[in-house]
């Protein structure tokens, strides 16, 4: 009796049979119920979408057209510019600081851009350097948003969990950078955000590590309701320098989490619309996944194994197995720890191998999500068992903005 795998693996070498592989395909029934299943979670605020878990215009724009998304958080300041030139978006968030002095000069030389464009600070010296490419006078008003860093400093801070992001980490600090932003001509302070990558984005289940997961949970409880009081103590006293249209937190591993609090009023995701395998340790909520690439078997070195060519997509973060691609269609295969994921070939053993012949099909799923377009130039859409569309990459349009 075939298994709900089987049936996946037969429906997208179905769809697909027509392709030269690799090529990289996205459920889009899976896609829209991974939109669906977000919002419940939000709480009703609104959800901004994460340009960088995406990297299709096409997808941006089927994702916004949903009721409760609204806008997008950009992950550079031309990728944000040409989203608005395009009409992906008249709201675009950049999410990091900036230093393109490029871009810069686009947005201070266009009124559209910079109504529609936000720019990250966490320090004067950002706004000194904005100042060196057009001079406030010369330039219409720049939105600007503070990133608050939302780690978690227990033991008087000599611990450190999360990311290392924004300097900007006390309710004090926030208020000190808001005021100077309000004395700064040129400027116009609009949002705060804060990304608790230790909630948000690290799974609390991970698989066999049971005291792992459960220290996970501790510390994600206590850092949770830390930054519940020093968010609403930042976002008190930045008000008192300046009238916020938005307060932004969360990721897809938080949607719930961190809608509930009180001085959040948007949520930003954009890993669950794709369902990639480092959201498969988490408890709370599991994406469908909806994206997938597939590499043909070019190889047969040995019995119980099986060579694709390619495979070696790597995602971003540290260098560990969780990084790694899983190959999952068909069930029962898995790297090579002596290679793992090659560019150009990938090894596969398990009881699955010995059934594949040449120019068959395995299908992998990306650890993240948006950086599986970087390897391709287009997604080709998948509807059951057809091909409705193929959509072109960031990189298929000509950007690679990182």
């Amino acid at each position: 009796m075939a298994t709900e795998s089987d049936k996946l693996r037969e429906r997208l070498n179905r769809a697909t049979a027509h392709l030269d592989p690799p090529y990289a395909v996205v459920d889009l029934t899976a896609f829209d119920a991974n939109a669906a299943a977000l919002l419940p979670r939000a709480g009703g605020k609104p959800i901004r979408v994460a340009s960088k878990s995406v990297r299709v215009r096409e997808l941006l724009g089927r994702v916004l057209g949903r009721p409760g998304w609204a806008g997008v958080m950009a992950f550079t300041l031309p990728e944000a510019n040409w989203l608005v030139r395009t009409g992906v978006t008249d709201d675009a968030l950049v999410a990091y600081p900036t230093a393109d002095r490029g871009a810069l000069a686009e947005l201070a030389g266009d009124e559209e851009l910079a109504r529609s464009v936000t720019l990250m600070v966490d320090s004067t010296d950002q706004l000194d350097l904005i100042d060196t490419v057009r001079p406030p006078g010369h330039r219409p008003p720049l939105r600007v948003c503070i990133d608050l860093d939302a780690s978690w400093r227990p033991l008087r801070g000599r611990v450190h969990v999360g990311v290392r992001r924004s300097p900007v980490h006390s309710a004090r600090a926030a208020g000190a950078l808001a005021a100077a932003i309000a004395a700064r001509p040129g400027f116009r302070l609009v949002g705060l955000m804060s990304y608790e990558a230790q909630i948000a984005g690290l799974g609390d289940a991970p698989p066999g590590r049971a005291a792992l997961a459960a220290a996970i949970r501790v510390a994600q409880r206590r850092s949770y309701r830390e930054l519940l009081a020093r968010r609403g103590a930042a976002v008190t006293a930045v008000r008192e320098h300046a009238e916020l249209e938005f307060v932004n937190g969360g990721g897809t591993g938080s949607v719930a989490a961190t809608s509930a609090d009180p001085a959040v009023t948007e949520i930003t995701a954009g890993s669950g619309l794709f369902g990639p395998t480092l959201f498969d340790a988490y408890r709370a909520w599991r994406p469908t996944p909806a994206a997938f690439f597939a590499c043909a078997v070019v190889r047969r070195p040995a019995p119980g194994l099986a060579t694709v060519l390619g495979g070696g997509w790597i995602a971003s973060g540290p260098a560990e197995d969780t990084r790694l691609p899983a190959p999952w269609l068909p069930t029962g295969l898995k790297l090579l720890s002596s290679e793992g994921a090659g560019e150009v070939q990938t090894p596969l053993a398990g009881r699955a191998a010995d059934d594949l012949r040449l120019g068959d099909l395995v299908w992998f799923r990306h650890a993240k999500a948006g950086e599986v377009c970087e390897h391709v130039n287009e997604l080709h859409l998948v509807e059951g068992d057809r091909v409705v569309g193929s959509v072109p990459t960031y990189r298929g349009e000509g950007h690679a903005f990182l």
